[in-house]
């Protein structure tokens, strides 16, 4: 699969674990920063890894920041991302499975080592489940996009 990762300076820690466990599952990773632990902006990861799903250049997506719940605002505002933080297995693999989660969000001030590689793990092992109310949900999801983009082009 390919997975497009992206963190700010205090999610900068954790991802080199999270790319590290990608790479050993082999899925093809592209890293859009940031490379160290100097301040940025979160806004700006979570908009290029949003941005990738967008292009169909990445599958899923996986953002990093101190709590998770910035890069999960601000990749919810690209069109075809759903984002979620997920800091247990369950959340990680349901959000995929009955949510059509494409983008997990990960807090590098909240969870460890060991616990990021089996969220990523549960995360990418996961597969989104075609059953009616699952798909007929992710179409209303779908249907509030398109509404509020149809109303912000007005």
């Amino acid at each position: 699969m390919r997975i497009a990762v992206g963190s700010d300076h205090a999610g900068f820690p954790l991802k080199g674990v999270v790319l590290d466990e990608l790479a050993r599952l082999g899925h093809e990773v592209t890293d859009y920063g940031t490379h160290n632990t100097e301040s940025v902006d979160f806004p700006d990861y979570a908009a290029l890894v949003g941005q990738a799903i967008q292009r169909g250049e990445a599958e899923r997506g996986v953002l990093l920041c101190g709590s998770g719940v910035g890069v999960a605002i601000a990749a919810n505002k690209v069109q075809g991302v759903r984002a979620s933080i997920a800091h247990n297995t369950y959340s990680a693999h349901q959000g995929v499975e009955h949510d059509g989660m494409n983008v997990l969000c990960l807090g590098g001030r909240i969870i460890g080592e060991d616990v990021a590689r089996e969220i990523v793990r549960s995360f990418v092992g996961a597969e989104f489940q075609e059953e009616e109310r699952f798909q007929r949900r992710v179409g209303k999801i779908n249907a509030l996009e398109a509404n509020m983009k149809k109303r912000d082009a007005a």
